[in-house]
């Protein structure tokens, strides 16, 4: 058999370098155990899993040495790994559930682990994807969606699937010259970024590095309502309340974070399984004082041009530029999805963290939308760094700053030093 080998995306190398320093741990792991509606037959249900790891080259994907270069890349033609089926009973259940989650031998293994656990008269769907292959889309969403479909209607599918190794082959085709001016872009985004800076003061010196701690914060200051008549979009608007919180607690006069996009930017992308997305670094200036609605226009056009030049993001991520800085993401509802097979709802049951756990930033900042309207703070952080109550202080800076960015006529100055201040 022909192995081709194709290069890594910059985001799978850099999720995969990132992995590396905790090499047996499962920072990495993407994983759901969902409780099943009695009446899922589970050998059909294996069918349809079954059918659509088949259908998407993606879970073909083996990482590889090329031993021309000495280089990690990847192969699509790797065979699909099935769906294992494990029987026990409710106690050893138990114990199962502490071992599900595990780190992966990288080279040359499948990147994903999917069993059926058959407990006493309940039955359990695991599944667990590693991050360099499978974003929070392709799961949540489009894996979810097709297994239901499949195991509905029990059909084939005759068009090809959206392939991967395309767009791997795809973004070869950039030519340089566009290539080296946005590199140039985002170079500047993070031209003079400093842990000292441009994350908040340190309060632990004390634990490994890197552990992982999380803590969730209800925002009291704006609902999903302020958005329906807003100019402005709930994404930029939690960007800005990220870096002023940043530039607040440091006492900066900018502000460097990075946040992340789904990286599909077309309809065929959106039915594309795979990593697909970013994370674009985005800076902030804030001598030069302005309006709340100033800013933000600004910013939000900003991200926007972001978006044009995210071929150039390789440097960023080969270069570490950005491997410190506080990370923003809008979740949405994407921690709440509620998972369907055979139409009907199916239980996301927890699986814990264990000894190899890790966190794969300082501070990833996650702003999730609860059902009746409101916003969850979610700060998943490096606890060798900080302590839950200097997390805390951070979430109380940014409900405050979210108060503060309703107000479009108000300056920026008076946010970041109080009232009265002058630029």
């Amino acid at each position: 058999m022909d192995h081709k080998l194709y290069r890594l995306r910059p985001m799978q190398r850099w999720l995969i370098d990132t992995h590396f320093e905790k090499a047996k741990s499962t920072m990495m792991n993407i994983a759901s155990c969902l409780r099943l509606d009695p009446s899922i037959d589970v050998e059909r249900l294996a069918k349809a899993i079954n059918d659509t790891l088949e259908y998407h080259d993606i879970f073909k994907c083996r990482l590889a040495i090329d031993l021309e270069t000495g280089d990690i890349c990847q192969r699509f033609d790797g065979a699909i790994s099935p769906t294992v089926f494990e029987r026990m009973n409710a106690e050893q259940f138990e114990l199962r559930k502490e071992q599900l989650r595990a780190p992966y031998s990288l080279i040359g293994t499948p990147l994903y682990r999917i069993h059926i656990l058959e407990v006493d008269d309940q039955n359990y769907l695991y599944l667990d994807f590693y991050h360099a292959m499978m974003d929070g889309v392709s799961i949540s969403f489009l894996f979810m969606h097709e297994l239901n479909m499949r195991y509905k209607e029990m059909r084939t599918f005759q068009t090809p699937a959206p392939s991967y190794a395309e767009k791997i082959i795809a973004e070869q085709n950039i030519s340089d010259a566009e290539l080296e001016t946005s590199r140039n872009y985002w170079r500047r985004m993070v031209e003079g970024f400093d842990e000292d800076k441009h994350l908040p003061p340190a309060d632990i010196h004390s634990r490994e590095a890197w552990a992982q701690n999380t803590i969730d914060i209800d925002m009291q200051n704006v609902t999903t309502d302020y958005f329906k008549s807003a100019v402005i979009k709930e994404n930029t608007f939690f960007i800005a309340a990220t870096m002023l919180s940043i530039a607040k607690l440091t006492g900066s006069d900018d502000a460097i974070i990075s946040w992340v996009h789904n990286g599909r930017l077309n309809r065929r992308e959106m039915k594309l399984f795979g990593l697909m997305i970013e994370q674009l670094p985005i800076k902030s200036e804030f001598g030069r004082d302005e309006t709340v609605s100033e800013y933000l226009a600004a910013l939000d056009a900003e991200l926007a041009t972001g978006l044009n030049h995210l071929p150039g993001l390789d440097v960023i991520y080969s270069e570490g530029l950005e491997d410190y800085c506080v990370s923003f993401i809008m979740q949405g509802k994407i921690h709440k999805t509620t998972y369907i097979i055979d139409d009907k709802p199916v239980e996301v049951v927890d699986v814990p963290q264990n000894d190899y756990s890790a966190v794969e930033n300082a501070i990833d900042v996650e702003m999730n939308v609860n059902d009746d309207g409101s916003y969850t703070l979610v700060l998943d952080y490096d606890a060798s760094r900080y302590s839950e109550r200097a997390m805390k202080n951070f979430a109380a800076t940014f409900d405050e700053i979210i108060l503060a960015l309703k107000d479009g006529g108000r300056m920026l100055s008076t946010i970041l030093h109080g009232e009265g201040s002058q630029s």
